[in-house]
């Protein structure tokens, strides 16, 4: 007897399909946040990066603990520097960042921030924005997370960032003097003089600003500044400089 008389075709198929299918899937595990997040650890050791971040995706996912999320997402970022990729890298810590502002990581997604730009100053000319930006970053870790556990690194790195920005106007300045533009250069320097007490170039600023301010016919403002190097920094190799331009100064009010 056929047991399939009268029954279409079509659906004879599907009925046999679907017995033998019941013999042959196999149910799907549990998902083992905690070995994949180790899994993908490897892979980022191993710089297969692309793979890595497909893992440690599954796990931000699928976590129902929510334990291993935060974590898969800042080893996203993690993969990006390793990969040297600053921008994605950037991009993904403010998100965790944005996803998990109270985490007990945050001030390190935060702290990888301001590193990633702090790594790109080489120097003055082309280190600026990168200083800049970290300087900003690193303010706003201090801000943020009083207690982060970067203290001491922090401060060297801000009197690194600083010392890079005042040197980039430094150039500015020096180079209007070069063209006769004094008046701008008066402004650069006098700027670092407010800004950037602490620049280790102090005594160069203030001959520049004693130079410039007789050039522009500002006597005694010149005077003050030749002065005030004199004053300050007296072992300095520019006092002697500083003294002749003094001279010219006074012999030019007689």
């Amino acid at each position: 007897m056929n047991i399939f008389k009268g029954i279409p075709v079509v659906l004879v198929l599907l009925l046999l399909f679907s017995c033998s299918s019941k013999s042959t899937v196999k149910p799907q595990g549990a998902f083992d946040p905690e070995k994949s997040f180790a899994l993908a650890n490897k892979q980022i050791d191993s710089k297969d990066f692309n793979d890595a971040r497909a893992t440690l995706l599954e796990i931000r996912n699928r976590d129902l603990t929510k334990k291993y999320a935060p974590l898969a997402q800042l080893r996203i970022a993690d993969s990006y520097v390793k990969e040297e990729e600053p921008e994605l890298a950037v991009a993904e810590y403010r998100k965790f960042l944005e996803l998990y502002p109270d985490h007990r990581h945050a001030s390190y997604a935060q702290y990888q921030v301001a590193m990633v730009y702090f790594n790109q100053i080489e120097g003055p000319e082309r280190g600026y924005g990168g200083a800049a930006q970290a300087l900003a970053e690193f303010e706003k870790l201090k801000k943020d997370f009083p207690r982060n556990p970067y203290k001491d690194l922090i401060e060297l790195r801000i009197e690194k960032c600083r010392n890079v920005i005042a040197d980039y106007e430094m150039l500015v300045g020096e180079f209007y003097m070069k063209n006769n533009s004094y008046v701008a250069a008066i402004d650069r320097f006098e700027n670092i003089l407010k800004k950037y007490p602490e620049y280790k170039k102090q005594d160069n600023v203030l001959l520049n600003l004693g130079i410039s301010c007789r050039k522009t016919g500002q006597k005694e403002k010149s005077e003050t500044y030749l002065k005030q190097l004199i004053d300050r920094f007296p072992s300095s190799r520019l006092v002697a400089t500083a003294k002749k331009e003094l001279s010219t100064l006074q012999a030019g009010k007689k």
